[in-house]
């Protein structure tokens, strides 16, 4: 065991990580669809109404370039946490209990001040994003920033901003792999253990570094499938997001023992 996930285990008492393959996701993906179809009304119903949800901020930032980027890019730093509700559908279901939508939200009540902290540290983290993008459009970007249907030409392929553009996809790639690292394994632990939000993400935490081929594997995945979501304006989450929040919990039942 290398000495700093050591010390991670005896400082915070995190519990033991299994290693797996770089192909695993794939499996969770297959366990998530089963989960989906044995549950299917609850899950669509999440899936309705987090792609409502999506489709209205997107929708309200249509004319604002660098907030509909950001938030964009912020779907997939709160996407954990709003899939907590999937995540107890499957936490019920392979206990064999009741899975319904209503017995999902009491999971959420149940767990509600873990998952209130989890949350704070989200919204610092995609309000910060936010204003991090408006910066970068105001420093790299002179004059009138370009309507919606004009900015991927104008921007991504006119060669005038390769600079801005580098400069967006770094700083977003970066805060997003923190924030993936630290919330991709915590918040279904948090739905699944009698465990506070701090271990939660320093499991995850240690989940992303001892298993970084599998963890690349599904962050690529995630990026896959929700692009392909917003490509269909937002009706593919639908069926996508409860996908992902079902695979989720498998991709931590599968790690964390």
């Amino acid at each position: 065991m290398d000495k700093p996930f050591h010390s991670l285990d005896q400082h915070f008492h995190l519990p033991h990580v299994r290693a797996v393959a770089p192909a695993r996701p794939l499996q969770w993906l297959r366990t998530g669809w089963a989960d989906m179809r044995d549950n299917l009304g609850a899950s669509l119903a999440y899936g309705a109404i987090l792609a409502a949800v999506g489709y209205l901020i997107l929708s309200y930032a249509a004319d604002l370039p660098y907030l509909f980027t950001a938030a964009i890019s912020g779907f997939f730093l709160v996407g954990p946490l709003a899939a907590a509700g999937l995540y107890e559908i499957s936490r019920r279901h392979e206990a064999g209990e009741p899975a319904s939508f209503m017995s999902s939200l009491r999971g959420l009540r149940r767990h509600g001040d873990n998952l209130m902290y989890f949350g704070a540290f989200l919204a610092i983290a995609l309000i910060g994003w936010e204003r991090i993008s408006a910066i970068l459009f105001a420093l790299f970007y002179p004059g009138n920033v370009p309507q919606l249907s004009n900015l991927v030409s104008e921007i991504l392929f006119s060669g005038d901003y390769v600079h801005f553009v580098v400069a967006y996809l770094v700083i977003g790639a970066a805060l997003a792999a923190v924030v993936f690292a630290l919330s991709v394994i915590a918040i279904p632990m948090l739905m699944d253990r009698d465990t506070d939000a701090i271990t939660a993400a320093m499991t995850s935490m240690r989940a992303v570094g001892v298993n970084l081929g599998a963890m690349a594997v599904w962050a690529a995945l995630i990026v896959a499938l929700v692009v392909i979501g917003f490509a269909t304006m937002m009706v593919g989450m639908v069926v996508l997001l409860p996908l992902l929040g079902h695979a989720t919990w498998h991709a931590y039942r599968d790690m964390i023992r």
